[in-house]
Formats: C-alpha cells, structure tokens, sequence
C-alpha cells in the first residue's frame, strides 16, 4: 500500500521526493550565495541523489537547512562524523551530517556552457575559491571598516 505523501495531486514534488523517483535534478540556482559560479536564474545546475558514500571536500552539495529551505553549498572540510559546508559567496560555515544532504551537483551551466564537476578548470576554481575564503574574509571586513569611517568623516552616506 502507498503512503500518502500529504500534498495535493496538483503540488509539484519535493526535490526530496523527486530525486528518490529520478535519481536526478536540473534546477537552475536561487540567490547569491554560490556566486561567481552560479548566477541567479541564469545558470543551471545537475544534480545526483547522494548514495550511501561520503562526499567529498569540493563537493557542491544540497541540503535544508534549520529553517527548511534548500540550500546549495561546497563543502569545505570532511569530518569523521560532518561536514563543513559554505557557499562560494558566504562567509559563515554550517556543519552537516550524511543524512542532511540529498544530493551532489554533478554539472552545471554557466554562461551558456556546460561544466562537468570533473574539469580541470573547475576543480581548480574550487580549490582557489575555498583557499582564498580567508583572504576574501579580511577584504570584506576591511571594506565594511572603510564605510563607517567615511560615514563618520561626513564622506559617503
């Protein structure tokens, strides 16, 4: 016997739900936190159910986070029982488990062209992209400083 799934015929499924019935999802991205990588509603991005395996550092992964939204972050750091996981363009981490995580993205499209998470192009962006986070960190507090001494001087508004 099914289960009811608790929504109406006409509500569209879950990535959850779609994901267990197609293995994968082409989705085109929402927000800001995976820029420059991902555009908000221009690119695309594959994902693939996430298997018993662990992810891996790099990995692009979603989840739902506390307040029940999708989430699209690179995990930063494996650990024995979570990970780390940040968004390109965020600077505060989340830690999740195995079972948070639904899926991996596997390819995505960016500017009108197709990528493979396998490129050599794109495992170097993830690479510099997440070493640089301490860099870019410091940048932003610097800028945000700079602003509210010109406040003060009477500079900028």
């Amino acid at each position: 016997m099914n289960k009811p799934s608790g929504r109406s015929p006409d509500e569209p499924l879950r990535f959850e739900e779609y994901l267990e019935k197609y293995g994968s999802l082409t989705y085109h991205n929402k927000g800001v936190s995976m820029l420059p990588l991902l555009v908000q509603d221009k690119d695309l991005f594959t994902l693939k159910r996430k298997g018993p395996e662990r992810c891996k550092k790099y990995d692009v992964v979603l989840y739902k986070n506390r307040k029940g939204q999708y989430v699209l972050h690179r995990i930063v750091k494996v650990r024995p029982d979570d990970y780390v996981i940040r968004g390109d363009n965020t600077y505060s981490d989340e830690y999740h488990k195995d079972s948070d995580i639904l899926a991996v993205m596997k390819s995505f499209v960016h500017k009108g062209m197709e990528h493979s998470v396998d490129e050599a192009g794109y495992r170097l962006y993830s690479v510099l992209r997440t070493q640089s986070y301490p860099l870019r960190k410091q940048y932003i507090k610097l800028r945000r400083f700079g602003g509210k001494v010109l406040r003060r001087l009477g500079l900028r508004k």
